[in-house]
């Protein structure tokens, strides 16, 4: 884990030799996984979003569910395809038409979303892994708990944040963040839509526009805007 993040997150994740129970549990299946090459995203690249978008860099927190688990997909950012050979997943297929839509771009761009990164939109899942063929496999086993563990450590340095929350998952997240926070982060800017995913896309994510919302906060507040 990079060193800016580690005061972030729970001693279990920066020495998981440290860790018990439960987290030990966790540890142990990504350990199995990642010798039997199926893990998803392959192990030197589980920190990639940190690695990307250090602490005091971060503007826009993008909420995925877990890591996509098809070959050669998963590289450690939410909704990212680091391969230009891979076709489009369907929930980022449907996120760049809503892009091109909101914002009058070409819908074609790379399915790498390292540039995003690299401007303070953390693409972070709530499970940060899972194993080939297998979606969800790590859900439930601790990660959600580190993950919000990670994100109200974060708000303590970040008093304005864009959250985008697409589907049931990524406002759960937000929601224990707030619980933990105990806290009123009434700077924060929120928007909420369905999942992008094909099977919720047409109940409200099109037509939401957080590309634009997401940026005219972000100006609001004196920064400059995201070039999605």
């Amino acid at each position: 884990m990079p060193e800016a993040w580690q005061d972030h997150w729970p001693t279990w994740c920066v020495f998981p030799e440290r860790s018990k129970g439960h987290e030990r549990a966790l540890i142990d299946a990504v350990q199995e996984a990642s010798r039997n090459h199926r893990l998803c995203p392959e192990l030197p690249d589980l920190w990639r979003a940190l690695q990307l978008t250090p602490p005091h860099k971060v503007r826009v927190v993008v909420l995925g569910q877990d890591p996509y688990h098809g070959p050669r997909q998963a590289h450690g950012l939410a909704f990212s395809v680091r391969d230009p050979l891979l076709p489009w997943p369907p929930s980022l297929r449907n996120m760049f038409k809503e892009r091109s839509e909101d914002l009058g771009l070409p819908a074609d761009r790379p399915a790498d979303l390292s540039d995003w990164a690299g401007q303070g939109v953390l693409l972070l899942n709530s499970a940060l892994t899972t194993e080939a063929g297998a979606a969800g496999k790590h859900q439930n086993l601790g990660w959600e708990n580190a993950v919000v563990h990670a994100l109200s450590s974060l708000c303590a340095v970040q008093p304005r944040l864009v959250w985008v929350l697409w589907g049931k998952s990524a406002e759960r997240v937000h929601r224990d963040v707030l619980d933990r926070l105990q806290g009123n982060r009434a700077e924060d800017l929120c928007l909420r839509s369905p999942h992008p995913s094909p099977l919720s896309a047409f109940r409200g994510f099109f037509g939401s526009r957080p590309y634009s919302q997401a940026n005219a906060a972000l100006q609001s507040w004196g920064g400059d805007p995201v070039q999605w």
